[in-house]
């Protein structure tokens, strides 16, 4: 998960760093930054009249550019990314659709329950056309989607009780508004009484109701009053300006954030006496304040603050959020996070997307069970004070030059997906290059395993865990070891050897017992080898005949070469044990004798007991590939006690043996250590 998350944070470095390129390159290019503010002079008449529209300022009485050139002006300075933005969304051709009802309740759920957003619904009375046409429809539905306001269309037909409990004997249009200015406040309908049916005209009477709910100063002993009154709103915006009626987006933005944010609007057209203005800071107008009990911030001086309503809504989505919007954040991040593990998985295309389908539904299941106990927790009235805190951090944090780079980077790339999602491919294209390069340095074999390799290796994996495997499937050690474990016996009566051998997990290899081969004594691996040639080759020669003819030999053989050394026990002495076989497996003959190997004689290296754990069996010799233990050589020890090379012994439990080689002990499942059997009467044996 750290990891997936260092690489997230790393990607969000390198898409700021992208933006401040492109920056750098635009400004090569024209000479301009986007925060560069833009003479309106200089602009053509269709461009003045695009600021206007996306702004949601009425231009239809204007005919000259010098009187559109001045609306531009009192609705607000004009930056260069402003008029970007407008222009790329006015070449953009998008069709906005728009909703059709089917009835009262489905009318009901998406208007009247709607406490937070405006709505524009064409009403079509049974037999009638419609109010609006179609060409002018589409036309006033792309207009009013510019600032949030949803639309759709009744048709009496479909439910006529409810057109005429209404009242809507003719085809007519609604609007719906927040009655009040708290949050999930009542909705009010409004019907459109207009004699021209013109989209400028029907512009302006939704721009006048949304305006109205908007509170407005005439004069400066009303801003006075306003200005220095504490109520619930702890954030307020206000707009000086020199206009009849706020402009589209901010009526909107004022619906938007109803019960947040409480939207002023200054109206200084008639205003002698500007002194007061000057008091509280404001030397000119227009000017969007942002007034907070941290201070006042003048909105609109740093980078991605355009007078538009996508910017404004982010700023103050980020000042003043919901709950919401945390949810939607650290949903959209937390996914983002996961879809780092289609990148960082090596192995076949199949085990990626099985990983990826895994980290998804662990994830966003995480993500709901935690979010659950915090809105409980923000619902208990102790916690209004930390809410107050963790707002106020927001709105420090929100307020910086880093967080305006940031917001204007969001917009940016959302208004670019094809961008985003093209750096978020190359940046896990190159986490894949260096993890893949760094797992082959680790001679990892999964990088190079093809699907049906992995397929394989799951289905072992499931039905592992679906058929829990038991203690043993071979033959069960003597000695009453099932006296120690009694369902290991019956164990063996309910499954039979002749039954399928359930496949077992190989992650307890990785837990078994390692350590280093040493020896004491002077003599070098060099002197070893010039002093016993001879012997060695011959011990060899002999050892691969013994494991060649061994691998003939049968269970039952086994079984009595078990007896035939639990018998000769009784004859191993004290230094040397009689019992030669590879198979001796019993305690006390191997403490014993040290060791079962070649090395035997009194003049060979004595090996370094007090390096191997207490539970391990003393040999010399790996009986898997019947060589002698070299100084220095990795060993690894089963839990019956015998030692192995450690290759030797992962290839052969890897291989499906679950078993050790000499005693045939289950290599997954730990055993008691031996203790030997206590004398009837003090007298020692004879």
């Amino acid at each position: 998960m750290w990891v997936k998350l260092c690489c997230l944070l790393l990607y969000f470095l390198a898409l700021f760093v992208l933006a401040r390129v492109f920056e750098a390159v635009a400004w090569y290019e024209s000479g301009f930054l986007a925060t560069q503010l833009v003479d309106p002079v200089a602009l053509s008449f269709r461009k003045l009249r695009t600021i206007l529209e996306c702004r949601g300022l009425g231009h239809s009485g204007l005919p000259e550019k010098k009187d559109v050139r001045e609306l531009v002006e009192k609705s607000g300075d004009l930056m260069e990314g402003e008029l970007y933005s407008a222009l790329k969304e006015e070449e953009a051709s998008e069709s906005v659709s728009s909703t059709n009802f089917s009835g009262e309740m489905h009318f009901y759920e998406l208007v009247e329950d709607t406490k937070d957003g405006i709505w524009l619904v064409q009403v079509i009375a049974n037999d009638r056309s419609p109010l609006v046409g179609k060409v002018h429809w589409e036309k006033m539905v792309k207009k009013v989607s510019r600032f949030g306001i949803r639309t759709g269309t009744f048709n009496c037909s479909s439910d006529p009780r409810y057109c005429k409990r209404r009242g809507w004997l003719k085809s007519t249009l609604i609007m719906s508004v927040p009655q009040t200015s708290t949050s999930k406040g009542k909705v009010m309908l409004k019907e459109y009484s207009g004699r021209k049916i013109e989209v400028e005209h029907i512009f302006k009477w939704i721009t006048a109701h949304a305006a109205s709910r908007i509170k407005t100063i005439y004069n400066s002993e009303h801003l006075k009053e306003e200005w220095n009154k504490s109520d619930q709103y702890r954030v307020k915006i206000y707009l000086f300006a020199n206009l009849d009626q706020p402009p589209a987006f901010f009526s909107a933005l004022s619906v938007k954030f109803t019960g947040r944010v409480e939207f002023i609007f200054v109206n200084v057209e008639n205003w002698d006496n500007k002194s007061y203005m000057a008091e509280i800071g404001i030397y000119k107008t227009p000017s969007y304040i942002l007034r907070t009990p941290e201070g006042i911030y003048r909105y609109g001086n740093n980078t991605g603050e355009f007078i538009s309503l996508r910017a404004m809504d982010s700023f103050l989505r980020s000042l003043q959020p919901e709950v919401n919007d945390l949810f939607v954040l650290s949903l959209v991040l937390v996914n983002l996070m996961a879809w780092m593990d289609l990148f960082i998985t090596q192995g076949a295309t199949i085990k990626r997307f099985v990983v990826l389908i895994s980290t998804l539904g662990t994830y966003n299941s995480l993500l709901i069970i935690s979010w659950l106990p915090v809105l409980g927790f923000l619902q208990l009235p102790y916690l209004d004070s930390f809410y107050e805190y963790s707002l106020k951090l927001f709105r420090y944090s929100n307020t910086t030059t880093l967080a305006s780079w940031v917001r204007a980077d969001w917009m940016f790339y959302s208004s670019h997906p094809a961008l985003f999602l093209s750096t978020y491919l190359g940046h896990g294209l190159l986490i894949d290059y260096f993890e893949k390069k760094r797992r082959r340095n680790n001679n990892t074999d999964e990088v190079n395993a093809n699907n049906l390799e992995w397929l394989s290796s799951l289905w072992d994996w499931y039905t592992s865990y679906l058929f829990h495997p038991i203690a043993s499937f071979q033959h069960f050690p003597f000695d009453s070891d099932w006296d120690e474990d009694p369902d290991l016996f019956l164990e063996r009566l309910a499954f039979p050897d002749l039954w399928l051998h359930p496949l077992i997990p190989t992650d307890y290899i990785k837990n078994l017992p390692m350590w280093r081969f040493q020896c004491l004594g002077a003599h070098s691996d060099e002197e070893m080898l010039e002093t016993f040639p001879d012997s060695e080759s011959d011990s060899d020669s002999e050892n691969k005949e013994v494991f060649s003819s061994d691998r003939e030999v049968s269970e039952d053989d086994e079984l009595s070469t078990f007896h035939r050394c639990s018998e000769g026990e009784r004859r191993c002495g004290v230094e040397t044990c009689s019992c030669a076989s590879q198979y001796c497996h019993h305690e006390p003959c191997e403490r014993k004798a040290r060791s079962y190997g070649s090395y035997s004689s009194a003049g060979d290296m004595e090996p370094d007991w007090s390096a191997w754990p207490s539970d391990m069996l003393h040999c010399t010799e790996c009986v898997v590939c019947l060589e002698n233990f070299a100084k220095g050589c990795l060993l690894m020890g089963l839990p019956c006690g015998h030692v192995f090379h450690q290759n030797c012994i992962v290839m052969w439990l890897a291989g499906g043996r679950h078993c050790c080689p000499v005693c045939r002990w289950a290599s997954y499942k730990k055993k008691q250590p031996y203790i030997h059997p206590q004398p009837l009467s003090s007298e020692p044996p004879s």
